[in-house]
């Protein structure tokens, strides 16, 4: 069975940082492309980033654009979302997502997320 399980969130000032790590079990990592989308109170889901299975190909939200950074570790079954200069509207439930490499997204598994606040 398919487990995608987040940590990391919590409360931050803006400007600060954050790192979200997905422990992924139940699948062969290193064939499935993984992601981080994020839904904010009153808002759509949206995908924040993603990497290919390998970890060669990265994409990102134009609001997060050098400011987050997606990576993973195949040896550790593990993806990570380094998230610095944080602003107020970064706050959300983060979403760790996972799909065998080439198959659609909505094939894809769903972890259970985790908060992230940035406030003051």
């Amino acid at each position: 069975q398919v487990q995608l399980v987040e940590s990391g969130g919590g409360l931050v000032q803006p400007g600060g940082s954050l790192r979200l790590s997905c422990a992924a079990s139940g699948i062969i990592f290193r064939i499935y492309d993984m992601s981080w989308y994020r839904q904010a109170p009153g808002k759509a889901r949206e995908l924040v980033a993603s990497i290919s299975s390998a970890g060669v190909s990265t994409d990102y939200a134009d609001s997060v654009q050098g400011r987050f950074t997606i990576s993973r570790d195949n040896t550790k079954n593990t993806v990570y979302l380094q998230m610095n200069s944080l602003k107020p509207e970064d706050t959300a439930v983060y979403y760790c997502h996972a799909v065998r490499s080439s198959w659609s997204a909505a094939l894809g598994s769903w972890g259970q997320g985790t908060q992230v606040t940035v406030s003051s």
